[in-house]
């Protein structure tokens, strides 16, 4: 989960989405061209040009230092960067702040109070391409939003996975941003092989930023060097981009403690010996912080009308789930999922098979996202949960919401539903929605080996539900609603992890 693209794919469907990588660019200025952007950039900035500049023959060289999805070891190399006067880029998926293993507010003002520069990754980190326009401006423009109301500046996004179109590239610049990275368009072993060592400055689209390969587990402190001194040769900017930073390889995607200081430590000694400097991404693009801009709000199903996208389970996506639904559960089980017949209407149901278990649950549940498909909900109200199921072992409705910053957490579980042999509806009304909840998502579970398949559900709020059409089994509604006190979930739109 939150893994960038790596290698130098070019993957295209029937919108044009393109994850790119190794593209060709135009050749970079000359050195002296290079030298002359970024010296009057250090003066646009205030920053005084070091003395060195001039006795000196090698062109300037930019390096920007990005830190990608919100991990809390990344305070690793905030204390790290802090003892040789370096800055970087943080780019913040708001949705995750403050989840387990994530960076909470507190901590990304402390980033920022230290010199760097808190940028943007969308709320909760998918694959922008894959959605409609108006979820791509919700994601880039309310995680703009939300980070900013906590306080900080944006100018700079960075693509989830590497992964845009032109599209993608015209929703972040309508949200406000100034520039926006890729990955893996600058030449280096693990990726792009006729690819220029540097960005230029400025860039030629600012809107796709060349950067190399994301860091991993692989690279060694020669290689975080390389990339710097090959762009030395030339002049430019190199935007290198970490994970996690860690000791004792935490991760696939990390780079060690040690690797990360003692590059540092090279790092900022270079603005002497090789005319490099550090420079944050606002720096180096520069430009005014542009007004919030928030994505287009989506209204909750007025009286009588089912809430649920792709109710029927009719729709498949090419994971094989159905369309606007995701798979998901947590504990010590196996859940697998599968299309089944005989459906309750229409030719698809989806059946949900769990084995070897001991604890945790499995279900499939309307997506978690910002309201593409993730039924809205109104503060105040109560609904009525309907799915017709039937099932060798109990279930129940478990039931998540979304805030209005987009987090979404475990609320509440209904009472349980007795197997069945015959498709019978299950109903649940829930407590009243708490104040500042936006979104819901729910779906009948086991917690137990056995089967159950799923059919037609339905979401009503409860004025103007339409009558119960039978057979039915009824579960008692809660007087009182409970706080929304779950762990948040971090599971992006059409990511693997589930939720629990």
């Amino acid at each position: 989960m939150g893994c960038e693209m790596r290698n130098n794919v070019v993957v295209t469907d029937g919108a044009g989405t393109t994850q790119r990588g190794g593209r060709h660019r135009a050749p970079r200025f000359a050195a002296i061209a290079v030298a002359t952007g970024l010296l009057a950039g250090f003066a646009v900035m205030g920053v005084a040009a070091p003395s060195a500049i001039a006795a000196t023959t090698k062109p300037l060289t930019a390096v920007s230092l990005t830190f990608d999805d919100t991990f809390s070891d990344q305070l690793n190399a905030l204390a790290i960067m802090s003892k040789y006067k370096v800055v970087g880029t943080f780019y913040m998926n708001s949705g995750r702040v403050g989840a387990d293993g994530f960076l909470t507010v507190a901590d990304l003002k402390n980033i920022a109070a230290a010199g760097n520069e808190i940028g943007g990754h969308t709320v909760s980190h998918p694959d922008l391409p894959t959605l409609s326009v108006d979820e791509q401006k919700r994601q880039i423009c309310n995680d703009r939003v939300n980070l900013t109301n906590w306080g900080f500046k944006l100018t700079s996004f960075a693509y989830p996975f590497a992964s845009s179109n032109a599209q993608t590239e015209q929703i972040a610049a309508g949200c406000g941003y100034n520039s926006a990275r890729m990955l893996g368009d600058i030449k280096s072993r693990f990726g792009c092989t006729d690819c220029d060592y540097a960005e230029t400055t400025p860039p030629a689209d600012p809107f796709a930023t060349a950067a190399l390969d994301e860091a991993d587990n692989t690279w060694t402190l020669k290689d975080l060097q390389d990339s710097v001194t090959n762009a030395e040769t030339a002049g430019g900017w190199v935007q290198l981009t970490f994970h996690h930073v860690c000791a004792n390889n935490c991760d696939s995607l990390s780079v060690s403690t040690t690797i990360f200081d003692q590059f540092t430590s090279w790092l900022a000694a270079r603005a002497t010996s090789g005319n490099t400097h550090t420079k944050t991404v606002g720096q180096v693009i520069g430009g005014a912080v542009k007004p919030l801009v928030t994505g287009p709000a989506v209204a909750a199903a007025g009286p009588g009308q089912n809430g649920v996208v792709n109710p029927g389970l009719e729709t498949t996506a090419s994971t094989g789930v159905p369309s606007c639904w995701t798979t998901g559960g947590y504990g010590n089980n196996t859940a697998a999922f599968a299309p089944v017949t005989p459906t309750h209407s229409g030719v698809k149901a989806e059946k949900l098979t769990m084995t070897n278990y001991v604890d945790g649950d499995g279900k499939l549940l309307p997506t978690l996202d910002l309201g593409a498909c993730a039924p809205t909900v109104v503060a105040g109200h109560t609904y009525s949960l309907r799915t017709w199921y039937n099932s060798t072992a109990v279930t129940q409705f478990a039931v998540y919401l979304r805030s209005s910053l987009g987090t979404w957490r475990y609320w509440t579980s209904s009472p349980w539903f007795p197997a069945t042999a015959a498709y019978t509806q299950a109903l649940w009304t829930t407590p009243a929605i708490p104040t500042g909840m936006t979104g819901i998502s729910f779906g009948l579970n086991l917690f137990r080996n056995g089967t159950l398949s799923t059919d037609d559900y339905a979401l009503y709020d409860t004025v103007g539900a339409p009558a119960i059409a039978g057979p039915v089994v009824a579960a008692p509604t809660p007087q009182i609603a409970p706080p929304v006190s779950g762990k948040v979930e971090v599971a992006p739109p059409g990511d693997a992890t589930p939720p629990k």
